[in-house]
């Protein structure tokens, strides 16, 4: 989509444009002890570099994460672990170039009694799984909540869309993340995250090892027809 607008921008002569985003983060709920996730991403002309504020001060923590991605353009925030009260705040994603900036507010709640009902639940994450070059690797993840939640997920931290793999990686049904044809830049640390209007939960963590294929031990086969021939 980026570059398609920034095809037309060419096109119709615009050489710097004020960023916008393409991707805003939405407000949370999350649990104390648990983990959040923003994630906020722009485009312009020049590129613009995104941040995080809260309260209108640059972030600094120990527990907090900044993960970017797209040249600086795309950002995750990821808070964990979560504390209540001091996490809940108002944060600010910020898109700047020479052109100006553009900024989105979002809200942090943080539950820290007894969880509301409908709060998601994983009742299954994804486990530590190896598997062989160009093979199908399936992490599982399942997940309860009223209503239903939606389950995304995340590698290393950042968010994985899988419309963006020409059909190689596929969300199911079941919420199980498939993936056809590993690759070594498969491999990493996966989390799945349910979401609902009440809340957000995020599984453990798994990492999916890949390695290269078991090569036929033609030696044995080699060394078995030289006895034969002895016989």
């Amino acid at each position: 989509m980026e570059a398609v607008i920034g095809l037309l921008l060419m096109i119709l002569g615009v050489s710097h444009a004020l960023p916008q985003f393409t991707k805003a983060p939405v407000n949370q709920i999350g649990v104390s002890g648990g983990v959040i996730s923003f994630v906020c991403q722009a485009m312009g002309n020049p590129k613009p570099r995104v941040s995080w504020m809260k309260k209108g001060m640059k972030i600094s923590s120990q527990r907090f994460e900044v993960i970017e991605f797209d040249e600086g353009a795309g950002s995750v925030l990821r808070i964990q672990p979560l504390r209540a009260p001091r996490d809940e705040s108002i944060y600010e994603c910020v898109a700047e170039n020479p052109e100006g900036n553009v900024t989105v507010s979002v809200r942090l709640s943080v539950i820290q009694d007894q969880l509301p009902y409908g709060f998601p639940t994983i009742d299954m994450g994804p486990q530590l799984k190896v598997v062989e070059r160009t093979r199908t690797a399936t992490m599982l993840c399942a997940a309860s909540g009223n209503p239903d939640p939606e389950i995304t997920w995340y590698k290393d931290f950042l968010p994985i869309d899988p419309s963006a793999s020409n059909g190689r990686i596929k969300q199911l049904r079941s919420g199980a993340l498939q993936i056809d044809n590993s690759e070594d830049a498969d491999q990493g640390k996966y989390e799945c995250v349910a979401s609902n209007v009440i809340g957000v939960r995020y599984s453990s963590p798994a990492n999916l090892y890949v390695r290269g294929r078991k090569q036929p031990d033609h030696r044995a086969s080699k060394k078995m027809h030289l006895n034969l021939c002895y016989v």
